[in-house]
């Protein structure tokens, strides 16, 4: 089960702590590029060298904003990253990444350069000193040129056009709003409820006291997910779309994922085994995770959930 995490809205923060975050994301995203640059140079020398470009623009940033920093707040740079502010957007591991494609390297670098526009757009409207306000919006301008550079190298593997990016931007927002936060509850439904499900089928040897037990864990889950979903991102910052629809697809598929558990558990047994293999299947489809790394994770974590239901109820 997810629970609530204390985290700053963007709105909430001050002038040092955005200049702060600002520094902390162009080192991350100068590490990303360095590290899409190695693993690029043996088969694409031109993207290859590209990112490494990039790569030394963003430590430029870096540098930058540390002087502005030191200017108006001291030396002390306080500790802020993308993960302690609610919706701010996210980077994926490099490792993650080891597997995709050339096409998939470069959308990801130029998803990265529209939301870090986006990011120092909103910054410098924040700004109440001239020089950040100046410096902020020549990032914003700066990572504009970026995106649009990656953007060349993508068109030079795939046909352009505008329907082609409606489709595209409609499939991403589909996945951020609907497929993500619906994919998180199902894990969290078909995992989190086998344990108490199971524990009582063996306990009480009841169909009926297990499918009270298998229901009301359920509908708590749900409305558990459905809460945090929507509470914790109010789909500003991030792009992540409407927090009500994001926690209406967490709630109800956590739901679903727990209702299965619901039914008498010798016919429990075949309904997780989809469940965890509709699980892989998503996060093969639409996250480009490895199906067999997928299949590993899910059917790994039912397994031991299981066992504790089996061991616990039979104690």
């Amino acid at each position: 089960m997810r629970f609530f995490v204390h985290r700053r809205r963007f709105a909430d923060l001050s002038e040092q702590e955005i200049l702060a975050l600002a520094i902390s994301s162009e080192e991350d995203d100068a590490r990303i590029y360095s590290g899409f640059a190695q693993q690029l140079r043996a088969e694409y020398p031109d993207s290859a060298a590209l990112f490494a470009d990039m790569a030394d623009e963003e430590d430029a940033h870096r540098q930058q904003l540390i002087a502005l920093h030191e200017t108006r707040f001291g030396a002390f740079i306080p500790l802020i990253r993308r993960e302690h502010v609610a919706g701010f957007y996210a980077r994926q591991p490099i490792w993650l990444m080891a597997n995709l494609g050339i096409e998939k390297i470069r959308a990801e670098a130029e998803a990265m350069e529209r939301k870090a526009e986006d990011f120092y757009r909103k910054a410098a409207a924040r700004s109440s000193d001239a020089a950040s306000r100046k410096l902020l919006g020549d990032l914003a301008a700066s990572e504009a040129r970026h995106k649009a550079r990656a953007e060349g190298l993508l068109e030079n593997l795939t046909s352009s056009g505008a329907a082609q990016e409606e489709g595209f931007q409609a499939k991403r927002q589909f996945i951020l709003t609907w497929v993500q936060p619906g994919l998180a509850g199902l894990m969290d439904g078909s995992v989190s409820t086998l344990a108490p499900i199971f524990a009582t089928a063996f306990a009480t040897q009841s169909s009926h006291t297990t499918f009270l037990v298998g229901l009301a864990a359920a509908l708590g889950a749900g409305v558990s997910m459905a809460f945090t979903e929507a509470a914790s991102d109010d789909g500003a910052l991030s792009g992540r779309g409407s927090p009500l629809k994001r926690g209406f697809a967490a709630g109800v598929m956590t739901t679903i994922g727990g209702l299965g558990h619901a039914l008498p558990y010798l016919i429990a047994f075949i309904v997780v085994f989809i469940e965890l293999w509709a699980i892989a299947w998503i996060q093969n489809r639409y996250m480009q995770t490895p199906f067999f790394r997928a299949a590993f994770q899910v059917v790994l974590g039912g397994s031991l959930v299981f066992a504790i239901g089996i061991v616990i109820g039979s104690g």
